[in-house]
């Protein structure tokens, strides 16, 4: 375990989940936790990547549920018009990856988040790409992914950024609904807080509006941009 220990109020606050909640995960042992006494320790590495998974494998209503903390968040942060199209970068998109399996993929995407020189070190990059998709998969259905490295590092990227890859043809890629993946955003952040943010706000897009039927069709990557930045519109408020 790493130094930095939470505990159950300081955890819960973390991964943004009712106390309760969280104190039940941890008693039935689905997250990583040591009872002390009445309360519970959490090493903030392992909450950070069990927070990742559960919000993944999570259905559109505890997806809505975090969403809407997020978009409090925001307002109390005088940021209400946060949105993921103002962190795509348009020098960070390929609308034709070419890889047939996701080791390749995972390649194509490390790649192009380096070409925007906000990567500072991309062979670290693509080893916690490859270490999180062993975990388990960031696919999360309906032909998308949301590749993230598996433990969060702040200095991993120089700035938050999303990087965005369309295969020319589906690649299996672990998705629970057994069907190909073509659609990959990949997750760079500095800070733990906007990963899942980031996170959450991608998976509500991709199961509750019509970003991947767009997602299909773009030509560019401003068009790219302006497709999300229009499903954002649903959200917002």
């Amino acid at each position: 375990m790493s130094e930095r220990m939470l505990n159950l109020k300081q955890a819960a606050e973390h991964v943004h989940m009712d106390v309760n909640e969280l104190r039940h995960f941890a008693q039935r042992g689905e997250v990583e936790a040591l009872e002390r006494g009445s309360d519970w320790l959490f090493d903030h590495r392992a909450l950070d990547e069990w927070a990742q998974r559960n919000l993944l494998s999570a259905g559109k209503r505890e997806l809505k549920r975090q969403h809407s903390l997020i978009m409090d968040e925001c307002r109390r942060a005088s940021r209400a018009g946060w949105g993921v199209a103002e962190l795509l970068r348009t020098d960070a998109v390929d609308l034709s990856l070419g890889a047939k399996a996701k080791a390749g993929i995972l390649r194509d995407m490390t790649d192009l988040a380096g070409r925007t020189g906000a990567v500072y070190d991309t062979d670290a990059l693509f080893k916690e790409l490859t270490a999180r998709e062993e975990a388990a998969s960031t696919a999360i259905g309906e032909g998308v992914a949301l590749l993230h490295p598996r433990f969060h590092d702040p200095y991993l990227f120089e700035e938050t950024f999303v990087a965005y890859g369309r295969s020319e043809r589906a690649v299996f890629f672990g998705a629970p609904d057994g069907e190909g993946t073509r659609h990959f955003f990949l997750i760079c952040s500095t800070d733990h807080e906007t990963h899942l943010h980031i996170l959450a706000r991608l998976a509500m897009l991709a199961h509750g509006t019509d970003l991947l039927e767009k997602l299909e069709t773009v030509e560019d990557a401003d068009a790219l941009v302006a497709a999300v930045a229009e499903c954002e519109k649903e959200y917002e408020g």
